[in-house]
């Protein structure tokens, strides 16, 4: 894949983001409760439920475990808080896949999901396919690298 984006979500409608830090041991990269502002000083639109977001840096290429070892290596060991927030929350892990052209896939490793396993944490695929444009744009420049003299 060309790339990927990678986060850990806790959501709830009682959830307090200060609570969810204290218990996995790392600030979020993005918090909110339940009633808060959608986009203040814009519209009175608020949140219906609360959400603790982890994000792992983008990676070009797409680079799944790493992005999931960087979240999991700065949030608790304890496999009893994340059972307790999995009782109480909902816990999933966000991945987003960019394609660059069609018949892309990837592999899960089994290190990465059963550290996932462990945790309670349901990962989630979303999987974007390129424009029409921006194919056409990956083939061409492959077709302009296979032509090229070697240096």
């Amino acid at each position: 894949m060309a790339k990927s984006a990678v986060s850990i979500r806790v959501c709830g409608g009682d959830l307090e983001p200060d609570e969810i830090t204290a218990a996995l041991g790392s600030a979020p990269s993005m918090s909110y409760r339940k009633g808060d502002l959608i986009s203040p000083g814009r519209s009175a639109a608020v949140w219906k439920y609360g959400m603790w977001i982890l994000k792992a840096s983008e990676s070009e290429p797409a680079d799944f475990e790493k992005q999931v070892d960087q979240l999991l290596s700065t949030l608790t060991l304890d496999f009893s808080v994340w059972r307790s927030l999995g009782q109480r929350y909902q816990v999933d892990l966000f991945c987003g896949f960019f394609m660059d052209h069609r018949n892309q896939g990837f592999t899960l490793a089994v290190p990465t999901l059963s550290a996932l396993v462990v945790r309670g944490i349901e990962p989630g695929f979303e999987i974007y396919a390129p424009t029409p444009e921006e194919e056409a744009e990956y083939w061409a420049k492959q077709e302009g690298t296979a032509h090229k003299e070697p240096e």
